[in-house]
């Protein structure tokens, strides 16, 4: 697919989508022809430049060389029904939701860790969770130096994360608990999209509660670590926590590393880690926080500390803005990665 410009639709006008464009032209990606895909025409401005959304029909994809689509948050969205379509008139397909990432035949993707498994693809490359992304981003280079057995990850995820209807969410309850005065931190906003209050609060619950009584959030760390990471033997296990942040998720991880390594070990390899900002300050309180990724599209990695108990033990902290490492930019690294 080598040319000296591409045309390029992204489909989808929500928060990833916008996302999306947004990074495109940040990172100056060779353009052709521009086209933006939804289901009903409308017209959006992102940051002053203004897109003519187009409603979706598979007559669209003509001429397309890469469809980048944002998904309907992640779930059962246009890829189901046009990803073949896109793929049959000569598209590759980039795709941000849960539909095709566990499908054998299509590589799921973060190029800081298996670029080498775009060039596998029939059509469709998948695009990670936004959790998973950022976790194997931090976790790859020690588990190439030194092998990891054991995960156990906690993840503390931005109302972004679940879309513009739970940033609504989390801003219009943050409102009512103020106008209140604060004496009352029980809200119920007019438009709620989440299972629970968010604003001053959190829950464990993100997705569907599926086998065990883990969400599907939660084997979606297990199960894309294991393919994305070509490690299926690691043991991992996960809680998913929504908490009142707008954009960034925050990650406590544990590891049990195979061979032996020290604290300073894994700080040194990430500190040369593609994709990885290490914040590891502890005397003058520097680690990295979910306000201070947001709009940035690196890992942030920090509170890097061996377990005073177990000495292949270690804790780590991963923070990364979910909409663009986590979504949007890693699905434009992957299509740099596929232009070459």
């Amino acid at each position: 697919m080598k040319k000296l410009k591409y045309n390029v639709a992204v489909i989808g006008a929500g928060v990833v989508g916008i996302e999306m464009l947004r990074v495109l032209k940040q990172r100056k990606f060779p353009i052709n022809n521009l086209k933006v895909f939804a289901r009903s025409a409308r017209d959006i401005n992102v940051d002053g430049d203004t897109y003519s959304v187009e409603p979706i029909t598979p007559d669209g994809f003509k001429g397309i060389d890469i469809a980048l689509f944002a998904g309907t948050e992640g779930e059962k969205g246009a890829a189901v029904i046009y990803a073949a379509e896109a793929v049959k008139r000569g598209a590759v397909v980039i795709d941000n939701g849960a539909d095709f990432r566990m499908d054998p035949k299509v590589p799921l993707v973060v190029p800081e860790v298996n670029a080498q498994d775009v060039k596998k693809h029939k059509g469709i490359i998948a695009n990670p969770n936004c959790s998973t992304i950022q976790m194997v981003v931090a976790l790859n280079p020690i588990h190439k130096k030194v092998g990891i057995k054991r995960i156990i990850v906690t993840t503390l995820q931005a109302s972004s994360g679940a879309g513009k209807g739970a940033a609504e969410q989390l801003k219009d309850e943050v409102n009512l608990i103020a106008q209140g005065g604060f004496d009352n931190l029980q809200v119920s906003a007019l438009n709620k999209t989440m299972p629970q209050q968010l604003a001053y609060n959190c829950f464990p619950h993100i997705g569907s509660f599926v086998e065990g009584d883990y969400t599907n959030e939660e084997w979606k760390l297990v199960n894309e670590t294991h393919k994305i990471m070509h490690a299926p033997k690691i043991k991992i296990s996960a809680t998913c926590v929504r908490v009142p942040v707008r954009t960034g998720h925050s990650e406590s991880i544990y590891i049990e590393t195979i061979k032996p390594i020290t604290a300073d070990g894994i700080k040194r390899l990430l500190a040369k880690a593609p994709g990885v900002v290490l914040i590891d300050d502890v005397k003058n309180n520097l680690y990295p926080m979910p306000k201070d990724s947001e709009g940035k599209d690196e890992t942030f990695i920090g509170r890097i500390r061996q377990d005073a108990f177990d000495k292949k033990g270690f804790w780590l902290w991963v923070v990364a803005d979910n909409l663009r490492k986590g979504a949007a930019t890693n699905a434009i690294q992957i299509a740099e990665v596929l232009i070459g």
